[in-house]
């Protein structure tokens, strides 16, 4: 639902994912040792899902554990912002046509590690908002 008046409006599921497109990292949200946890990670949309990389440790162990998880990713001008929210399943990508698919997509890992596994995220839902930035409003 849009309002012009309004400074926050919901977009549409295609709108989301034209966002999600372009932002370069976004940032996981799940469980390590049942508290909260939110990992950066640099990523691509692929169809309709999003694909990262990632090596072992915390963030690898609990998408084992608990495929449930969240991701946001957002942006903005001066003038106003995005900001895309899916929830959905997180798996290790694991068949080899898949896995082959994947290396060719334009995502490699940003800082010096060796990250050699491939997840993907399947979303139950995606959600967006844009807002318009300015100043307070006097009442």
């Amino acid at each position: 639902m849009n309002n012009e008046d309004s400074p926050i409006n919901a977009v549409e599921e295609d709108t989301c994912w034209g966002y999600l497109d372009t932002a370069p990292v976004g940032r996981l949200a799940t469980s390590v040792d049942d508290q909260p946890e939110i990992f950066p990670v640099n990523y691509v949309v692929d169809g309709p899902s999003v694909v990262f990389r990632t090596a072992e440790g915390s963030k690898l162990d609990e998408i084992v554990r608990n495929h449930a998880v969240a991701f946001e990713a957002d942006g903005w001008k001066e003038e106003g912002g995005w900001s895309v929210v899916l929830r959905g399943t997180a798996e290790v990508i694991t068949g080899t046509d898949e896995l082959a698919r994947c290396e060719k997509l334009p995502l490699r890992p940003w800082i010096p590690t060796a990250k050699k596994t491939w997840v993907r995220i399947e979303p139950d839902t995606i959600t967006g908002r844009t807002f318009a930035f300015g100043p307070e409003p006097t009442s």
